[in-house]
């Protein structure tokens, strides 16, 4: 099997810890780390130690002219993904972008379009797609067994302090930005990614942060004849019980990125009860509620792999067939672009005073 050359670009948390650790792990078979870029010297030596026999540069612009690459990974700061990516494709770069892939849809369409202009291979780091959790939940959605999907709930939560520059706004970051694309993408896939899902309503607020960014975010979406969809992320909830719930007509699934439970009800097993309008009453005439044990059935799973060992092996062995033999991928850049324009919808709807210029 032949090796792709990899170039990076950034060995923060997300290039080096994500993507870093995975070319290096056993799971990767088809990656060889060419070039790594970063503006730090010391993370540049790091990179020689790590990487034996890449070549390091300060700067992106160094990897133009290169003729041994085959696809630049651009983990730079999240509000020069937009414009290293549009650079890297004008250079003739297959690209694989961290999220979010711009501050706004039209900057996305404008990648994908200039992708498809130079027939190059673009890809957007939405690796959730491919997590267990998220894959068992799309396929008890699809299957029927909760019967008509009422609402999907999606919770990436926690209760914790920031105060880097994924607080700020003029970097595209706060929690919706940052965190946002994961449970953003996982509700608009539990909606089917239908074309006419639009968020109906949105709140941003400032709660833990030392930044002018968001890290309060309640969403919701919805679509003619599909669900309601509601999604949070947040850093002031000390009790968020579940990343996913599904509640149907015929049941219930709550998931963590661990574990799921189901509930649901079988046919023909619990019989209609006719509607009354007379008052319920026990043997002795007293006032009863109305209540009954139905005959339910229950499951639960635990996970094996995550989004950061499972999903990133799938995605890029997705990004490997794309590029070695033109096979499409199922997460698309414009899977991507829909999110970021929830996620810049909901910035418009909520203004937030910038305090860092």
């Amino acid at each position: 099997m032949k090796k792709l050359n990899v170039a990076i670009i950034g060995q923060g948390r997300s290039g080096l810890l994500i993507h870093g650790e995975f070319f290096l792990s056993p799971a990767n078979e088809k990656f060889n780390v060419k070039y790594v870029v970063d503006y730090d010297e010391f993370r540049r030596e790091k990179a020689e130690r790590l990487f034996p026999g890449c070549e390091t540069f300060d700067c992106y612009t160094k990897l133009f002219g290169k003729t041994d690459i085959d696809l630049v990974v651009n983990a730079s700061f999240s509000e020069m993904h937009y414009p290293i990516t549009l650079d890297l494709l004008n250079h003739g770069f297959n690209v694989l972008v961290e999220k979010p892939m711009g501050a706004t849809e039209e900057q996305c369409l404008r990648l994908i379009k200039t992708a498809k202009e130079k027939e190059l291979t673009l890809a957007v780091f939405q690796q959730t797609f491919f997590a267990p959790y998220y894959v068992h939940a799309k396929k008890v959605a699809d299957s029927g067994l909760l019967g008509d999907i009422q609402q999907i709930s999606v919770r990436f939560n926690g209760f914790s302090r920031r105060w880097d520059w994924q607080t700020l706004q003029k970097k595209c970051a706060g929690g919706l930005y940052n965190t946002g694309p994961h449970p953003v993408g996982i509700a608009l896939g539990l909606l089917d990614f239908d074309p006419e899902a639009r968020l109906v309503f949105s709140r941003l607020g400032r709660a833990l942060t030392s930044g002018d960014a968001d890290d309060y975010a309640k969403l919701i979406i919805s679509a003619p004849g599909k669900p309601v969809a509601d999604v949070e992320v947040s850093s002031c909830d000390a009790f968020s019980p579940y990343n996913i719930k599904i509640t149907g007509s015929k049941g219930c699934l709550k998931s963590t990125t661990t574990h799921c439970d189901l509930v649901w009800l079988e046919d023909g097993e619990n019989p209609p009860r006719p509607a009354t309008e007379i008052p319920l009453r026990n043997e002795a005439g007293e006032p009863i509620y109305c209540s009954e044990n139905l005959i339910r059935h229950t499951e639960s799973i635990d996970f094996t792999g995550t989004a950061f060992d499972t999903g990133s092996k799938c995605m890029y062995d997705q990004i490997y067939d794309k590029i070695t033999s033109g096979k499409p991928m199922t997460v698309t850049p414009e899977m991507a672009a829909r999110v970021v324009g929830v996620i810049a919808a909901a910035h418009a709807q909520n203004p937030l005073s910038v305090e860092f210029l």
